[in-house]
């Protein structure tokens, strides 16, 4: 017996979108590599300008200065705890610091992003700095910081509550050195970086901002590389459902298990491209009632990643094909009586993030990369992740993100840590590639160019 045809809820990508993912394929590949920009002479003369004017001298001289002020924001803010979907708390203590530090009309959005704009001279650039608010630690964890030889240990200290940190100490030195950028400065804590948060407050931020000409966002690193590809992936959440039974007296019908687990082996022969790099894993599976049962319902959860949109929605094809496959392999073993006697399946999408890239020669790119070897750290490497940056990657607007200084290690563990050891190098780098895009009224002009007329 032929298994039925299954109505599965794929979300709808209307043909003008999936044909602009594959012709940007063909302009844009993006290999595992990526080439380190030269720097042009324009951007050379701002970073020149910049590193001999007094008044920008003075204010890094001052981040460096408020290193360990900055690190009460940063115990303050860890302790503070910011489970994914429930940051609140944490928004609203950020947003007290934004406005304590100047920036009287900052609020959190109706995402839940807490937001601040400190407003150029005119007629600028509008650049977001941000970190995400949010870390992977459920309700309950105990979030207090523990230093220990030199390293504070909490969860989620430097992803990326050093980040949080980081940008109140620039907007304390900015402001008190009273430094008149010429692009406007978009302050962001955002909500939804990690797990299923699918980047919703950065989503939303570029939705309701649409004159954003660029982004800079922190993550941890000590500052010596550049993130400029944004790995993109949808998660799916497959629901297998049949009748179910005894195992010994019902046998013969078929298994929801039995047809998630021939769903998994053909998901497993599916063979993504290694250039652009695509993956997939069948991360969880769960189900079924009791060691003698035939199972009447299964789930598992599916990640797919890739470099580039194009081999990200063809990967997907592939592997709905081989959960539909799959199904109807078991049902054809059992040869079920009726339609209700069979498996059938659900596919429910749980995250969506957009893939991107800022071209290499960029001028945000190459910005990062002046300011970088400006500080003798040598040339930097250029990566790719999914980060808040995927956002504006993937609707064209210029978008890297830098460390914000200090060493890390113990991601998303409990043991997670933070080393404030010349933390502040880091911080000086992010914010001085800040003020050569956004310029420096009397220093420097901005590099960041303003988008056309939105």
């Amino acid at each position: 017996m032929q298994a039925r045809p299954q109505s599965v809820a794929v979300p709808f990508r209307p043909l003008s979108v999936v044909l602009a993912a594959l012709a940007l394929a063909g302009s844009h590949a993006v290999a595992q590599t990526i080439p380190v920009p030269a720097v042009s002479p324009a951007v050379e003369r701002t970073y020149a300008a910049l590193e001999a004017a007094p008044l920008v001298r003075k204010v890094l001289a001052d981040v460096r200065a408020d290193d360990a002020r900055s690190l009460s924001d940063l115990k303050a803010l860890t302790e503070i705890p910011a489970p994914p979907f429930k940051e609140k708390a944490r928004a609203e203590h950020f947003l007290s610091r934004l406005k304590a530090l100047g920036l009287a009309d900052a609020h959190i959005d109706a995402e839940g992003n807490a937001i601040g704009i400190r407003k150029g001279s005119g007629n600028g650039p509008k650049l977001l700095i941000s970190a995400h608010l949010d870390t992977v630690f459920p309700e309950g964890t105990d979030v207090t910081v523990r230093p220990r030889d030199g390293r504070l240990y909490a969860p989620g200290i430097s992803d990326d509550t050093r980040g949080l940190a980081v940008l109140l100490s620039w907007l304390k030195v900015l402001n008190d050195n009273q430094v008149r950028t010429v692009g406007d400065l978009v302050f962001v804590g955002n909500v939804g970086e990690e797990e299923l948060g699918n980047l919703r407050g950065m989503k939303a931020v570029f939705r309701d901002h649409p004159d954003i000409d660029g982004m800079v966002g922190l993550e941890p690193g000590v500052g010596d590389r550049v993130l400029s590809l944004g790995t993109g992936s949808h998660r799916y959440e497959v629901t297998f459902r049949g009748p179910g039974g005894h195992s010994f007296g019902a046998f013969g019908l078929p298994s929801a298990i039995h047809a998630m687990g021939r769903a998994i082996a053909k998901v497993s022969d599916v063979r993504p491209p290694e250039d652009p790099k695509t993956t997939f894993t069948v991360g969880t599976v769960g189900g079924g009632t009791s060691v003698n049962a035939i199972a009447g319902d299964a789930r598992m959860a599916v990640d797919i990643r890739s470099n580039a949109t194009p081999s990200l929605l063809e990967t997907e094809k592939q592997i709905m094909a081989a959960i539909e496959a799959g199904v109807a392999e078991e049902n054809r073993r059992w040869h079920p009586a009726d339609a209700a006697s069979q498996i059938t399946y659900q596919v429910k999408q749980i995250g969506d993030r957009p893939a991107g890239r800022t071209p290499p020669d960029a001028t945000i790119v190459q910005a990062a990369v002046r300011a970088i070897k400006g500080y003798g750290k040598g040339t930097p490497s250029l990566r790719g992740g999914s980060t808040d940056a995927n956002v504006p990657m993937s609707l064209g607007i210029p978008a890297i993100i830098i460390g914000s200084g200090g060493k890390t290690g113990g991601f998303h563990a409990r043991d997670e840590w933070y080393d404030p050891t010349n933390a502040w190098e880091g911080a000086q780098v992010g914010l001085t590639t800040v003020l050569g895009l956004v310029g420096v009224q009397g220093v420097s002009q901005p590099l960041l160019e303003k988008r056309a007329a939105r």
